[in-house]
């Protein structure tokens, strides 16, 4: 049976509790900076809090049925033609010059305004193959084909509805309020971030020579355990390499009782998997982070008979360029040793849908914290912890820019308690259960990436 629906969540008009919290985180960062107030470069983005507190909560209900719209209508990684369009006609009427198809269904816009900076800001749009258990409800039906010809559901479970909609929130604001800022706005709706091919694929397609190449580059993206009103910012990685690693086992197959006369695959992907563990464990530098993780084995078709292949798929996570190569070298190493030793033939190796780690360039992750910390007050703001998820947010450093990827609380804090209390941890993303509180979320997503875009293109 679904679980109930959630009634509070089905208004699309401002609760009173979200404006009263970000109001509050409001006052609060205000009556924390202090001194600080006096300094030309500190009070661009602390004077204007109220105002964009203000803008932000008048456009809250449109904001808020714009997340929702994009909620219940997820589309798979390359297959977000409607998100895009919506994408596209959101930013155009805000102002923007916008070209689209760029890449598979990417979106960029631009926004001219003088001489300056070019800056960057993107927001992931496709969902996930999960099928929603919220309850709330806008919550999505949606189903697709996958890329295996399955039929799926379709979710906004890693919460790029978010990240789209605070994009579009801060573009309106900055398009209306064009003295507090010089410069040029490159906002992309990047598809396929969830297989990490699109940003790969906007640059093979002239992202950085067709239009204006961007002095730094600003993403954010939801955190699940970090409460709503607050954010996270880290220097230095973030988030990790990823890599997708599909290995067949080959065998010789036959009668399940008669093992003699054949190469059991499944028996040869079981001690694959024991001996992968060891990679980590003894072969890098215990200092260094690494995860080896067996996602998916397949093998065989009835009790009594031995296939003749096993399939494993496997996820790889780092930081080290290094590290990274010492992985994967280990594991084809360890593949064929173990199918050497079982006199079967070598196997299959493919490794796909790679990204670097995500490096937060240092200055500019200290330029834009410290701005968060004068809007925000300093209790908000806390160090990102490193995670070995992946992002291919990566890949515009990677091409030369100094990039910054912080992080913004989606669960109230009431919430949260209530999971502790209850003794377990909340639902993570790509969780079918996960929901972000959606008005103080966006409310705090547009007013950090406002202060961004103002901090560091300041008139």
């Amino acid at each position: 049976m679904p679980p109930p629906r959630i009634a509070r969540e089905a208004r699309v008009p401002v609760r009173p509790a979200g404006v009263l919290l970000l109001a509050a985180i409001i006052a609060s960062g205000l009556e924390t900076r202090g001194a600080m107030a006096e300094r030309p470069a500190a009070a661009a983005p602390g004077g204007q809090a109220e105002d964009v507190q203000a803008w932000t909560a008048a456009e809250m209900p449109g904001l808020v049925a714009l997340y929702r719209h994009l909620h219940a209508h997820p589309e798979l990684s390359l297959q977000e033609k409607q998100t895009a369009e919506r994408v596209a006609a959101e930013l155009q009427a805000a102002g923007c010059d916008v070209t689209t198809g760029v890449g598979g269904h990417g979106v960029v816009a631009v926004l001219r305004n003088g001489d300056g900076p070019a800056l960057l800001l993107r927001a992931d749009m496709d969902a996930l193959p999960v099928v929603e258990q919220t309850g709330l409800d806008y919550a999505s039906v949606a189903t697709a084909t996958d890329p295996a010809g399955k039929a799926v559901g379709v979710m906004h479970a890693c919460g790029h509805d978010v990240h789209m909609t605070v994009l579009i929130g801060a573009v309106r604001y900055l398009a209306g309020h064009r003295d507090r800022w010089r410069g040029t706005l490159v906002a992309i709706g990047q598809p396929a971030e969830e297989r990490v091919r699109g940003a790969r694929a906007m640059l093979e397609d002239g992202l950085f020579e067709r239009f204006p190449r961007p002095t730094y580059g600003l993403a954010l993206h939801v955190d699940s355990a970090l409460a709503a009103g607050k954010v996270g910012v880290r220097s230095g990685f973030t988030l990790a390499n990823s890599d997708s690693i599909d290995i067949t086992v080959k065998g010789v197959g036959g009668h399940g009782a008669y093992p003699h006369t054949t190469v059991d695959p499944i028996v040869q992907a079981a001690d694959l998997v024991l001996a992968l563990q060891t990679i980590v464990s003894r072969e890098v530098k215990p200092t260094e982070p690494a995860v080896i993780t067996v996602g998916s084995i397949h093998g065989g078709t009835k009790h009594n008979i031995i296939g003749d292949s096993c399939q494993l798929q496997l996820t790889v996570r780092s930081y080290s360029d290094d590290v990274r190569t010492q992985l994967l070298a280990a594991i084809e190493r360890k593949a064929k040793a173990v199918a050497a030793s079982y006199r079967a033939p070598e196997p299959t190796i493919t490794v796909a849908e790679g990204t670097p780690a995500v490096f937060n360039d240092r200055d500019l992750a200290t330029r834009v914290g410290a701005a968060f910390r004068r809007v925000l007050g300093d209790e908000r703001v806390t160090e990102a912890e490193q995670s070995m998820g992946g992002e291919d947010f990566s890949l515009f450093g990677r091409a030369g820019v100094p990039i910054v990827m912080y992080r913004l609380g989606a669960v109230e804090e009431p919430r949260l308690a209530r999971y502790e209390s209850l003794g377990r941890p909340p639902p993570s993303l790509h969780s079918a259960t996960f929901f972000p509180d959606a008005e103080p979320t966006l409310g705090t997503g547009v007013l950090t990436m406002v202060t961004a875009v103002v901090e560091l293109l300041a008139p």
